[in-house]
Formats: C-alpha cells, structure tokens, sequence
C-alpha cells in the first residue's frame, strides 16, 4: 500500500505557482499540435501549420469553458449558484469530461465548416491526441490527490490526505483506460477504416470502460448516488455509449 505525499506544486516563481496539473495541459496541447499535424500529412487533408496550431487552440479553450459548465451544472449546481465567481476559479479542479467533449465537438464543427473540410475525417485523427491527453490529465488528478477511489484493500491502495482509510487509485485505472484507447486508435489509424468509425469508436470504447471504472470511484460527495444506485458518471458514460455504438455500426456498415 501507498501513502499519498506527492506536492501537487512542481516549483515556486516568486507569486505564482506551477502545478503538475497545469503542466499536463500544456504538454497535452503540445502532443495533441504535433500528433495532428503528423496525421493530417498522412491523409492529405490539406491542413497547414497554422491551420492545426489554431484548431488546438480554439478546441482547448472550447474543451475548458464547457467542461467546467457541465461540471457546474450536472455536478454542483447549487454551489455555484451561490458562488457564481467560482465557476472561474478552474485551478481548483472540477472539470467533466463529458461536458468537454461537447466543446471538442463544437469547435470541431466550426473549424471543419471554417476550411470547408469533412467535419468526421478531422475527428477520426483528433480523437487520438485525445486520448494522450486525458491520459496526462488523469496522472495530475492522481498527483493532486484528487478524484480518487473507494474504500479498498487491495495492494496497490493508496492512502490520501483528505480521504478516509486506503483506496482505489481510480485516477490511475482511468489513465490505463485512457493509454488503452490511445493505443488501440493508434494502431488502426492507417487501415482502410470509413470516416467516422474511429470517432465512433472512441465515444464506444470511453462510455463503456468509464462506466465500469465508476464502480471504483468515489462518488462526488455533493451527490451521491444519482438513480438506481448509480453515479452521475455512470449515467453520462451511458449516454456515450448509447449513442458511440449505434454510430460504430452506422459508420462501419455506410457505403
């Protein structure tokens, strides 16, 4: 078993303070400029070095506001709205991921009908950065203490500051996930695939393995368990998965 000590801070600059949380978005965004840029060379999508360099920026801070809305809202909606200043106050975590997808999602289509090019071959090479990211970003959960697991004593529990007795390190089980789906998407980037599939395969394989993890993960406290003795994530990965596998089959049987 592990005792959880690690300094979220990674160095003091005067007044400001770097976070290994911080540090993972940054280098996400710079993986996510060059992995696109490397796969939009192979597919010939026309795309230049500006092109991708303001499409990360533009979906990255699209990806912010709207995760931090959906958290907001599906996750702690009373709180903010007593404390409506908060809803800025993103260094403090409280980031859905779902609710940034949907901001991916939007600045994919604005920048797709921006440069007049297949909304669906952009996402089919996007969700790969993706995945790396969200891989990054469960790492600085885990560093943060944050987002952690259930009771349990399995070896490999973690004992943290603000958590009581030892649990599941379900930041980590959500980074393996999310290294899986990188690595899946990865090796199939070059078959003959039709467009959309990837995306749709993304979407499927996120829903499904985030809703068995949810069994390891504590519930966020202002909640609970939401119906039927599930949690919000539950029933949001639900959605995803409702909606990535119907996709998956459409895209893959399309002429």
């Amino acid at each position: 078993m592990f005792v959880h000590n690690l300094n979220p801070v990674l160095l003091h600059i005067g007044p400001i303070s770097i976070r290994y949380y911080a540090l993972a978005y940054v280098l996400g965004a710079v993986l996510t400029y060059f992995i696109l840029k490397k796969l939009a060379n192979e597919r010939h999508m026309g795309l230049e070095k500006d092109d991708v360099l303001d499409f990360v920026a533009y979906t990255l801070l699209s990806i912010i506001i709207f995760a931090r809305l959906f958290y907001a809202v599906f996750y702690d909606l009373g709180y903010f709205i007593s404390n409506p200043l908060d809803i800025f106050a993103v260094w403090k975590g409280g980031l859905s991921f779902h609710g940034g997808l949907v901001g991916a999602i939007a600045a994919g289509v604005w920048f797709t009908r921006k440069h007049r090019i297949s909304f669906w071959k952009l996402a089919d090479i996007a969700v790969i950065p993706v995945a790396i990211c969200l891989f990054l970003g469960r790492l600085g959960n885990f560093i943060n203490g944050e987002l952690y697991g259930r009771i349990a004593n399995v070896p490999w529990a973690v004992k943290f500051r603000d958590a009581e007795g030892y649990r599941h390190p379900s930041q980590i089980y959500e980074a393996l996930k999310n290294l899986f789906m990188f690595s899946v998407l990865y090796a199939i980037r070059n078959r003959k695939l039709k467009d959309g599939v990837m995306f749709s395969l993304f979407i499927a394989m996120y829903g499904t393995l985030r809703f068995f993890i949810e069994f390891f993960r504590q519930p966020d406290v202002q909640l609970g368990f939401v119906a039927f003795g599930l949690t919000m994530g539950q029933m949001l990965s639900i959605a995803m998965a409702l909606a990535g596998l119907p996709m998956l089959a459409y895209f893959w049987r399309r002429k």
